[in-house]
């Protein structure tokens, strides 16, 4: 079938996706430049061949919150800045699992286990990695979920248990370009994550990294973040926007972004990544009006994060699986057979959805 959508560079730059050839740096500055309107067809007609239709959910649970001795300028888990959070240690297995379990019912198809800090270590903290561990078995055991992890930077023989433990994904997020993360972050480098990001792959997990939009960055770093994530080799890319908390670095920095750049980012990736999901996460709610929310799902996107993010409440679950269905697509239930009519029904006119939903509570869903 030959995709047109009138745009020359777009068409051109469609044709050689669908015919399996990967997009360069210079692809990328290029339709950056072009009309939202041709790239979000585009990027629709890429997810409608290399996909199959359906839209995956992932779900998290901030299973230790705050105190992280790093410095992300977006973070409200950053012990460098005062927010005001709920801040507490390890949940413990069980109640790991309650989220797990909520989210299961909630249609999600991937759960992940996230731990605010620089990274969950056996060594310094034995017990806290063993609870680590005992989550990771109960969730894989009694819920029909793929178990995802974030748990920071990883060790070789840390990454290959997690892999044996049956982890599905390791989420490390780069957040943005080689060239910006030094503004963003200057406790850790870019390098760092990377590393990570292979020891994780070597390890035989698959991998979930994205980035942060609205943090100040330029066309080109986003383009150069995508390229980034092409040549590490991930699976799933999630697409966060800012949403500013009070008291970190980028909240008095008072950036903005816009529908438009949103949806031309996630068109444009979509491009570049053509055989991942590229999954819409934390701010999404803050940054798009309810009845925008389906237009990143229709520029190619084809996964979100359903539920609560780390510190933040993220709109119902029945609210997401409408945006679904607005977008013309439907719910993956691969993993579990969840019913989309029952989980409307149960979330609507929920007073206080955030009781229902998997997180106890970054703005992203970063780690």
């Amino acid at each position: 079938m030959v995709y047109e959508t009138g745009n020359e560079t777009v068409d051109d730059a469609l044709e050689r996706v669908m015919a399996g050839e990967r997009l360069d740096r210079t692809d990328g500055l290029a339709l950056m430049a072009q009309p939202t309107d041709a790239l979000a067809e585009a990027g629709a007609a890429v997810r409608d061949h290399f996909g199959d239709g359906t839209v995956d959910a992932c779900s998290i649970v901030n299973a230790k919150a705050g105190n992280c001795a790093e410095d992300c300028g977006f973070c409200a888990q950053s012990v460098h800045f005062d927010t005001g959070i709920d801040t507490y240690g390890f949940l413990g297995p069980e109640k790991v699992l309650e989220a797990a379990k909520r989210a299961e019912r909630d249609g999600a198809q991937r759960f992940g286990i996230v731990v605010a800090e620089k990274g969950v270590s056996k060594e310094h903290r034995p017990e806290e990695w063993e609870e680590v561990l005992e989550s990771i078995r109960l969730v894989r055991d009694e819920c029909d979920l793929e178990v995802d992890a974030s748990l920071g930077i990883l060790t070789e023989e840390e990454a290959a248990i997690l892999a044996d433990e049956g982890i599905n994904h390791y989420n490390h997020n780069i957040e943005t370009s080689p060239n910006y993360f030094p503004e963003i972050v200057d406790s850790h480098s870019f390098e760092d994550r990377v590393e990570t990001l292979e020891v994780a792959k070597e390890a035989g997990m698959d991998l979930c990294a994205g980035v942060i939009l609205g943090m100040g960055e330029t066309p080109t770093d986003r383009v150069e973040a995508a390229i980034a994530l092409q040549d590490i080799g991930i699976s799933s890319l999630p697409v966060n926007v800012l949403n500013p908390v009070a008291g970190t670095p980028l909240a008095e920095q008072g950036v903005d972004i816009t529908t438009e750049e949103i949806v031309k980012t996630v068109a444009v990736y979509k491009l570049l990544h053509p055989e991942s999901r590229v999954r819409l996460t934390g701010g999404r709610e803050v940054n798009l009006a309810p009845d925008e929310q389906h237009l990143p799902l229709e520029a190619g996107a084809d996964g979100i994060l359903t539920g609560d993010y780390l510190t933040t409440e993220g709109q119902s679950p029945g609210d997401d699986i409408e945006i679904i269905e607005r977008a013309g697509l439907e719910p993956n239930r691969g993993t579990n057979d969840f019913d989309p009519e029952e989980v409307k029904a149960r979330h609507s006119g929920a007073a206080d959805s955030s009781s229902e939903t998997a997180s106890t509570g970054a703005e992203p869903s970063d780690d």
